[in-house]
């Protein structure tokens, strides 16, 4: 077949075929339907195979498990469905950063799986056998099943008596504080303590005795479980008010995830403290009111949280924004609120009326950006910037209130 034989074949196989009077051979119309399969197919291959490279609804996950690191492609929309998907079981004790609800939204979004290893926790002389990943002894000991209260205090230690303790690994020991009951001028409040006497649980819980007050019973009694410890004052009218004390919170930055995710390394707890008024009256009427003391009556519980901050921004993604004049550092949170706004889409509608990268409502706002605000994403993210700075003040304060309240 010469060139131009070939080039006319391409163009118009059927039209060669007739020309060429290949109806004459047997094996022409089956060879021809095979070849005219052959191509189509390999322009559907090359159309959908670069299709699902590039699709907006695919994203790469760097999934970090079982001493392994991979970048896989997927369409998962959450983490639970991703583990699912790849055919990653989780396994008692096991955990997953981020939970398994988080959406995946960014590109080259971090998930890891943690694997749970053997401990046992003793409690009072009782071994619990369990597996575990947790970071702490306290969630720890919760995760296997054990109540553990803000006043015991929990240790962990690398188990080396093997043979006493029939276990391997880890142990957590628990050192339980003694419950009892202060009944702190007419209020009583359960109240749990590592103190040996009612002195000692007076001075623990920075209780001041005046000079008139009374305490049953007296200061050298033992504590033991379920104690009653009465602090009465006569002849003056006091009122005892119970008011939270708010939980600590620790932020720890964590390479591991990505930017805008957290995971709950420790659960917290906000504290209990009894505050004490002594009151003035005129007629029995309240005319005013001082505080005599505080008394925390249970410790809060720091609540400890790894934040991702990890930050992967595709280069086109990072070109648009230096077009638009945003700073180099404002990128990541940029790209978190215009990713989960509209998915980089400069295009979205929302049925409220919203549209473009930011969700503009209306869009037309824009146009205070350029005439081609409809169009043009750099148009928008100028709009964009000046609607971040001018309402929330910077981008990482807008980030801040969009995490909060999951719209901006």
């Amino acid at each position: 077949m010469t060139k131009l034989s070939k080039l006319s074949f391409k163009r118009n196989p059927i039209k060669w075929l007739a020309q060429h009077n290949w109806h004459n051979h047997p094996f022409a119309i089956p060879v021809t339907a095979l070849m005219l399969l052959f191509f189509v197919s390999l322009g559907t291959f090359v159309f959908l195979g670069e299709e699902r490279v590039v699709a907006t609804d695919s994203r790469l996950v760097v999934f970090s498990h079982d001493k392994k690191q991979e970048t896989l492609p997927t369409r998962a929309k959450t983490v639970g469905e991703f583990l699912e998907r790849v055919g990653v079981p989780l396994n008692e004790g096991d955990i997953v950063e981020p939970s398994q609800d988080t959406e995946i939204i960014d590109e080259k979004f971090r998930i890891n799986v943690y694997r749970a290893r053997p401990v046992v926790v003793i409690d009072n002389g009782k071994k619990t056998f369990a597996f575990s990943a947790a970071t702490t002894p306290r969630s720890v000991a919760t995760q296997a099943g054990i109540q553990v209260y803000p006043e015991d205090n929990l240790d962990s230690q690398m188990e080396t008596d093997f043979i006493k303790d029939a276990a391997i690994g880890e142990k957590v020991i628990i050192d339980r504080a003694t419950p009892a009951n202060l009944n702190l001028y007419g209020t009583a409040v359960p109240v749990r303590t590592h103190a040996k006497t009612v002195g000692d649980l007076l001075k623990e819980k920075k209780v001041t005795l005046a000079k008139d007050d009374t305490v049953q019973p007296s200061l050298e009694t033992l504590v033991t479980d379920q104690t009653q410890v009465f602090v009465v004052r006569n002849g003056t009218q006091i009122v005892t008010k119970e008011e939270p004390i708010a939980m600590e919170t620790q932020v720890v930055e964590d390479a591991s995830l990505s930017f805008g995710t957290t995971a709950v390394r420790q659960q917290g707890s906000p504290g209990k403290r009894l505050v004490t008024y002594q009151l003035d009256l005129q007629n029995d009427k309240e005319t005013g009111r001082k505080i005599i003391q505080t008394v925390v009556a249970q410790e809060p519980v720091k609540h400890i949280i790894a934040r991702g901050k990890t930050v992967y921004i595709p280069a086109d993604k990072e070109a648009v924004m230096a077009a638009a004049g945003i700073a180099k550092s404002d990128y990541p949170y940029v790209n978190y609120i215009v990713s989960r706004e509209s998915g980089w889409n400069a295009a979205a509608r929302n049925p409220s009326g919203a549209f473009g990268l930011c969700q503009a409502l209306p869009g037309s706002k824009m146009s205070s950006a350029g005439s081609d605000w409809a169009s043009n994403p750099v148009t928008q993210l100028r709009w964009c910037d000046g609607y971040a700075k001018g309402r929330y003040g910077s981008w990482s304060a807008a980030y801040n209130f969009w995490l909060a309240k999951h719209y901006w």
